[in-house]
């Protein structure tokens, strides 16, 4: 790919100037990853997800560049976290398990799926069921590339002459659906998402401010995400 040279070099003031920015949520994320991920790569894979941002980036959109470019940096350490396919089947299968556990008690009960209640139809104790959840925490992360969206089609869009103008409307429908399921969600488990996403605090942050264990606040998360799914099944499905 050919750059006109005020292009390559606006794009390395952006990329001098934001490298920070990778540095901060390589770090946010990898508070969530086993210790087999290591922060160096998430770094290395953010700081290309950059380089493509600064070089794409059209502010004629009317989107930040920080915004556009933690997207692209997101997408990018999501594409070397799968890589390293460190996600046991089994937690991807327990996690389906659930969340089709919940989508059909809430479907049944017209509310929130209780934790008891999710365990009774899974068959198993309530401990199995938080230690499950647990488990998922691990190999879980929110974000809309985990929704079925990739990195190619973020919200912001790359080039608009390549994009399909349906798939635009698509994804607008999506992204307000998400946003529905997001405040409906128990005030806890929506308080989680906010702090983390929103606020990047960190899971022992989080749980300072709840006061509860660092541990509980991954659960808590966790299951907000599983919840999460199990009400866009008609948009993860498809």
């Amino acid at each position: 790919m050919i750059y006109s040279d005020a292009g390559g070099k606006r794009a390395d003031l952006l990329v001098q100037q934001y490298a920070p920015l990778v540095k901060r949520i390589a770090h946010h994320l990898i508070a969530r990853l086993p210790a087999s991920v290591q922060v160096e790569d998430l770094i290395q894979s953010g700081m290309i997800g950059l380089l493509e941002a600064a070089h794409k980036y059209d502010a004629g959109k009317g989107a930040s560049f920080e915004t556009y470019a933690g997207i692209r940096i997101r997408g990018s350490m999501m594409d070397e976290i799968r890589k390293g396919d460190w996600i046991p089947r089994s937690v991807h299968r327990n996690a389906r398990s659930i969340a089709k556990a919940i989508h059909e008690i809430e479907a049944r009960t017209g509310r929130d799926a209780q934790d008891h209640e999710v365990a009774e139809a899974l068959g198993i104790t309530l401990e199995q069921y938080h230690g499950t959840v647990r488990d998922a925490s691990a190999g879980r992360l929110f974000s809309l590339d985990e929704m079925g969206f990739d990195g190619d089609q973020d919200p912001l869009g790359e080039d608009p002459h390549n994009r399909n103008p349906l798939a635009g409307i698509e994804h607008e429908a999506f992204l307000k659906k998400l946003t529905a399921a997001i405040d409906a969600l128990p005030e806890r488990e929506k308080l989680v998402l906010s702090l983390y996403y929103d606020e990047e605090l960190n899971l022992k942050e989080i749980g300072q401010v709840l006061s509860v264990s660092e541990s509980r606040v991954s659960q808590i998360h966790s299951q907000a995400t599983i919840r999460l799914r199990s009400r866009l099944t008609d948009w993860t499905e498809s």
